[in-house]
């Protein structure tokens, strides 16, 4: 395609979804939770160890950024059609820094994910082995994340900021083409994000679990949106906060065994966690002996949540600017 056939007036900027994500939350709210407590569980299902995921996808993405450097793109298939993918050097003192965690965690881990056979070194060689790519294959992923873009994009429609119709399948068709391109954009938007709630919650076991909580309100939110007929308040990010952290909260908890349940987290961990969570006032017991949220997250989350939500809009923007072209 030539430059005369790009129409510049056609693409987005990141101050425009990010005002769209925020100012339509409440709808869009539920979507982007559900999207990454699936994500977060995939994390912890790949390994039963949050970190040993987090320390794979980042040797995976600072290859994918080669790739983008040298301008060098393979689809989806392309890249996982290999033996095995051979990633750049790294050391575990570059890991600490981009991850953010202490030095023997990472040592260990690493050490971990070359007795698994997750790693392996051949010669000057450091690759990843094709038995580990069902664990870090984000089939699913790309499908929840086509279909949050979708709806992102149906909310630029109705506001006549963005032109182009799409569906999902289109959107996950065109991330898939350009695969190495697109997820290298997408783990540069959630490694930073994520490792930011581990510093948040000292741990990201502990995020794990806060998320479930959040997620369990947030669909509450919904039926309560619905049935209480609060249509008329302003549908953004902080009316949303405020229903589903006051209105809701004391009545729709989720108890020990019901988070385990669902994140595959031990019983006795997420008690653990719990009684974390409650001690920093994050979250609390209601009538039913449920776990809650409390107000605090109005202090402590959302402001990292807001300034987070920029590195989102910039990815969603990437995306449907890269759709505008394909």
């Amino acid at each position: 395609m030539s430059l005369q056939q790009i129409d510049l007036s056609k693409t987005l900027s990141d101050e425009q979804v990010y005002n769209c994500l925020m100012e339509n939350y409440a709808g869009l709210g539920k979507d982007w939770i559900s999207h990454q407590w699936n994500w977060i569980n995939s994390v912890y299902w790949a390994f039963n160890d949050h970190y040993k995921y987090m320390i794979v996808i980042s040797l995976v993405e600072k290859t994918m950024q080669f790739y983008n450097q040298m301008n060098i793109q393979y689809s989806y298939d392309e890249y996982y059609s290999k033996s095995y993918l051979q990633i750049e050097k790294f050391s575990i003192t570059e890991l600490c820094e981009k991850l953010k965690l202490p030095k023997e965690t990472v040592r260990r881990k690493v050490l971990e994910l070359e007795k698994d056979g997750v790693i392996s070194r051949s010669k000057k060689k450091i690759i990843i082995d094709r038995k580990a790519f069902g664990f870090i294959k984000p089939q699913n992923q790309i499908k929840f994340t086509s279909k949050y873009i979708h709806l992102v994009s149906q909310e630029l429609n109705k506001n006549k900021i963005y032109s182009k119709k799409l569906d999902p399948k289109q959107i996950e068709n065109v991330i898939k083409k350009n695969f190495t391109l697109c997820w290298d954009w997408f783990y540069r938007m959630q490694i930073p994000l994520i490792i930011g709630y581990n510093y948040i919650f000292d741990d990201l076991t502990t995020f794990h679990i806060w998320g479930t909580l959040t997620m369990n309100q947030a669909f509450n939110f919904k039926k309560n949106f619905d049935s209480e007929n609060i249509h008329t308040l302003q549908p953004s990010y902080m009316t949303f906060n405020e229903i589903t952290l006051g209105k809701i909260g004391s009545s729709t908890g989720i108890s020990a065994m019901s988070i385990s349940d669902m994140t595959n987290i031990p019983r006795a961990t997420v008690i653990r966690k719990c009684k974390y969570l409650i001690k920093h006032d994050l979250i609390k017991t209601n009538e039913k002996k449920q776990y809650v949220l409390t107000k605090l997250n109005h202090e402590k989350i959302v402001p990292y949540q807001k300034e987070s939500f920029k590195q989102k809009a910039k990815f969603i923007r990437k995306v449907l600017n890269l759709l505008v072209f394909s």
